[in-house]
């Protein structure tokens, strides 16, 4: 279920890149700068893809409060990744980019926005992966709860989940720097 929500968010994204590309050669409009916050939060998925893997290997190798530490690390800084984000978009309303205001600025708000709705999914379930971790704390605890196949797979699966959506975040930004 997992490789068809990649295959089909893929299949999304790279349509709605096609369109933008059509669109914006018939527009002849001026491109905006992207946001600085933008830069910012890239860097911030970049290393919550490397909390998480570390989180993931923690689990794997039953160190469970490196587990808990490096998971609450990449729930930050998915946190920080929305708030850069939203910031991002405010500083673009601040600087005159509206949406609807081009075709090429809409596609902005509907690349980063879709992306968002990506992250925040995958916010939500780091808490409920978060909450578990810091419900069983007790070794005895951690270590039912790791060697359950389900929950391994859980874990697993995520990541691969916020490893693909940390790539999805790449593709977005560099397909904007270079368009404008």
């Amino acid at each position: 279920m997992l490789w068809l929500g990649v295959a089909g968010s893929s299949l999304l994204f790279t349509s709605i890149f096609l369109i933008f590309l059509v669109r914006m050669h018939r527009e002849t409009g001026h491109l905006v700068a992207l946001p600085d916050m933008f830069w910012l939060s890239t860097l911030v998925i970049l290393f919550s893809s490397i909390t998480l893997h570390e989180a993931h290997l923690a689990f794997s190798n039953e160190r469970f409060l490196h587990y808990r530490v490096f998971l609450g690390a990449t729930l930050l800084l998915g946190l920080t990744f929305i708030l850069l984000q939203v910031g991002g978009w405010a500083e673009m309303v601040k600087t005159g980019v509206f949406i609807g205001a081009s075709t090429s600025q809409g596609f902005i708000y509907l690349l980063t926005g879709l992306h968002l709705a990506h992250i925040l999914g995958g916010v939500f379930y780091l808490i409920y992966l978060f909450r578990k971790a810091i419900k069983n704390r007790s070794y005895v605890d951690s270590f039912v709860y790791s060697v359950n196949p389900p929950n391994r797979l859980r874990i697993k699966l995520f990541t691969r989940y916020w490893h693909f959506t940390g790539a999805l975040w790449l593709v977005v930004f560099i397909f904007l720097v270079l368009l404008y």
